[in-house]
């Protein structure tokens, strides 16, 4: 694939769900089919784009490193202009997003996607921001993708009204909000100080920062942290998460597994880019912070999910564990074990999404009224277009397919062998035990912590979901068979063919991650190719700075 195709292509993630999107909007909500054909064509063109551009990024240069897209926005160099950025983390984190899209699309046309009006629109709005989200090089557009994201998310956590989604949804929409205004303020701050906020550009001004700016630039990027943690589920920030993603629609829900996940993956760029190691006075700022706020964050997670009496906010602990043991990984900075933690990353992200929508299925004849969608065009005449009927046939069958998609997220939440779960977390404690390989230094006392609360995270989230499990499937009081449509049972059985291949191709897999690691841990490429030395063709020639 060419320079000048690849530029182009950096764009789509963004400007396919904002025109599709936008267009949805003037299609009336009555055409769903119409609406729903648009939403899945454009989710399979972004996991073509995604699968693309992660190909490019695996790609060696001339120089033997791997390539970095830049694309100039207004065609003015960086740091002036707005520029996006695709390498192998960012890559990653859109073909994870679109892997997640379809399937949670798909499940959506079961139901919920007539439950209130412009489902399809919203969701092409949330794509476009965390794609964004992921691809851009500085603070302010990030600042601008992240509210685009959390705008859709307003609508969507509250999509399918009733009285417990309205309370949780009221809840994230404000604490979200408080997030975005001390996300504005530490850009603000960050600016005030180096005069820039192109996140290339700060990794070379941060380390020239006066001595008489430093805890001023410091109580900015620590303004900034507490923004992205809470989005990110760190404790003490994330009272509201198991709430908030227990009473979302399914579909929603299943979305929402990213979401985290956005806030993780710039923690994990800022802190490698702008506080690594040729950050002089500043190396390391905030590193052993997250270390322990992650570590925290997994014991909270872990008896969450001990407490949880429902599948919904356990799963929703299990996003806690999740993001958890990311952000104590990345804490470590070490290049071995942040490797493992993007396996487990991509591992737990599409088992919890797959885990959302099972609980759907799980739990749908159990479900109080007030939990069920509004049909927001019950009392008007009939559809322009017809629909199928949408009778599930409950047979004994039913319970069985769900018994083993029920064991599949288990064995891939829990880290049991022999899915990628296993596998990530035996690299990070492999990693974590052996720094800098066998015969390397000491283990740290960061690392003494987190061997433990790894394993046991895993034992407490396979004793939960086993009891959850014989509740519900093996031994419930009165055998309930849920009636289930093939169009939401497709989408799980795709996000668990995912596991496994993550498992069967492991070696291909880990390999990109831990060469991803070792970038991000040595970002000199990263800058270099945004501020010009190395730059890829553009969409035309730049402009001379």
């Amino acid at each position: 694939m060419s320079g000048g195709w690849t530029i182009h292509l950096m764009v789509a993630p963004i400007l396919l769900p904002l025109v599709v999107g936008a267009l949805l909007l003037f299609v009336n909500e009555r055409r769903r089919r119409l609406k729903a054909a648009f939403g899945a064509a454009s989710s399979v063109a972004l996991l073509l784009v995604a699968a693309a551009l992660l190909r490019f990024a695996d790609l060696p240069t001339e120089a033997g490193e791997t390539a970095t897209g830049v694309y100039l926005l207004g065609n003015w160099p960086a740091p002036f202009g707005i520029v996006l950025v695709v390498d192998r983390l960012s890559a990653l984190m859109l073909l994870l997003t679109a892997v997640l899209a379809l399937p949670a699309q798909v499940f959506a046309l079961g139901r919920w996607h007539r439950a209130a009006p412009h489902f399809h629109s919203l969701f092409q709005f949330l794509l476009m921001g965390v794609n964004g989200a992921f691809l851009t090089g500085d603070l302010f557009n990030l600042f601008v993708f992240f509210e685009v994201m959390l705008a859709a998310s307003y609508g969507l956590v509250l999509h399918g009204s009733g009285r417990r989604r309205v309370k949780a949804g009221m809840h994230y929409i404000v604490i979200n909000l408080v997030a975005s205004f001390f996300l504005l303020i530490g850009v603000a701050l960050i600016y005030g100080v180096t005069g820039t906020l192109n996140m290339a550009d700060l990794a070379v001004r941060i380390p020239a920062v006066a001595p008489e700016d430093r805890m001023l630039l410091e109580a900015g990027a620590a303004i900034l942290g507490i923004a992205f943690l809470t989005k990110a589920g760190m404790w003490p920030l994330n009272f509201w998460l198991p709430t908030a993603y227990a009473a979302a629609a399914a579909p929603v829900a299943a979305m929402f597994a990213i979401l985290t996940k956005v806030g993780v993956y710039i923690l994990l760029r800022l802190s490698l880019l702008l506080f690594g190691e040729g950050a002089g006075a500043f190396a390391g700022f905030g590193a052993d912070w997250l270390t322990v706020g992650g570590m925290l964050t997994v014991v909270f997670g872990t008896l969450g999910v001990l407490a949880a009496r429902s599948l919904g906010r356990l799963t929703g602990y299990c996003v806690l564990v999740s993001s958890g043991t990311v952000l104590a990984a990345i804490g470590i900075e070490d290049p071995a074990v942040a490797g493992g933690a993007l396996f487990y990353l991509v591992s737990s992200t599409v088992a919890l999404s797959a885990l959302f929508l099972l609980v759907e299925l799980l739990e749908r004849d159990l479900e109080q009224p007030e939990d069920e969608p509004d049909q927001v065009f019950a009392d008007v005449e009939e559809d322009l277009e017809d629909e199928e009927d949408e009778v599930g046939v409950p047979v004994p069958a039913t319970l069985a397919v769900l018994g083993l998609a029920f064991i599949g997220c288990t064995l891939l939440l829990a880290g049991l062998p022999p899915l990628g779960g296993f596998l990530a977390k035996f690299v990070m404690l492999g990693a974590v035990l052996n720094p800098g390989g066998p015969g390397g230094g000491e283990v740290s006392w960061q690392g003494w912590l987190l061997v433990p609360l790894l394993i046991i995270s895993g034992l407490a989230t396979l004793i939960a979901m086993m009891r959850a499990g014989i509740r519900r499937l093996w031994a419930p009081p009165e055998p309930i068979v849920p009636r289930v449509l093939i169009r939401e049972a497709v989408p799980v059985a795709m996000l668990l063919f995912v596991g496994v291949a993550l498992t069967v191709l492991a070696e291909p897999v880990m390999r990109y991650m831990t060469d991803a690691a070792t970038a991000l841990h040595a970002p000199t490429s990263y800058v270099e190719t945004v501020l010009g030395k190395e730059r890829l063709p553009g969409p035309r020639s730049a402009p001379s700075p």
